[in-house]
């Protein structure tokens, strides 16, 4: 149906759509009227569903990670699980320590850790155990200890480098370890460190 009003009194009308272009005379006040076209029907606007934060984030981070290690010798990224990527392997091409049972600590020059992105993150801090040997105060077999404090404003290319920097003992803590023995190692040869002195944070970390 077509709805119009007489534009000379406002008497309404309602007449079928095949009527419209038709002239006639207004019932009310003797006008002569013509029935307007039908209204087109609105073309409906497509709502962009509503991406979840979290999902934002770990695209924002797998972003941030690539143009900041692209072109890093020292640190490569290598996502591997995930669309957008929630664990990650890090491989460092940077000096630390292992210790096999018996000698004392040895150099080892490529290290990998595993970075996993939970649920709660980044409400919660990332996951993070080493996939390759090392003997570190804040480091054991199934956690790198990260510092008692995550803000979930972090950057995650920001965890990368500090990881980093405790394999090469640029950082480390022997007041509260996860490895004793090795605490008590740094204590005593404490002039030897850090293993490696080179700067792990790339030019181009936003």
């Amino acid at each position: 149906m077509i709805d119009f009003t007489c534009t000379s009194c406002g008497q309404r009308f309602s007449v079928a759509e095949h009527l419209a272009g038709r002239a006639g005379k207004c019932k009310k006040c003797g006008v002569q009227i013509v029935v307007p076209a039908a209204a087109k029907p609105q073309a409906s606007v497509a709502v962009a569903p509503k991406i979840p934060m979290r999902l934002r984030r770990l695209s924002a981070d797998a972003d941030a990670m690539r143009r900041a290690f692209e072109s890093f010798d020292l640190i490569d990224i290598k996502p591997v699980q995930g669309d957008p990527p929630d664990v990650y392997q890090v491989e460092y091409r940077v000096k630390g320590l292992e210790k096999i049972d018996g000698h004392e600590p040895s150099v080892r020059d490529l290290h990998r850790v595993e970075i996993r992105l939970t649920s709660d993150y980044p409400r919660l801090a990332p996951q993070c155990r080493m996939l390759t040997p090392v003997f570190h105060p804040n480091i054991d077999e199934t956690t790198v200890c990260i510092g008692d404090h995550w803000a979930a404003g972090e950057r995650l290319g920001d965890l990368v480098v500090r990881i980093g920097e405790l394999i090469a003992y640029q950082a480390y803590n022997i007041r509260s370890p996860l490895n004793g023995e090795a605490a008590m190692w740094a204590d005593l040869h404490g002039k030897k460190l850090p293993i490696d002195a080179r700067d792990l944070r790339p030019g181009n970390l936003s």
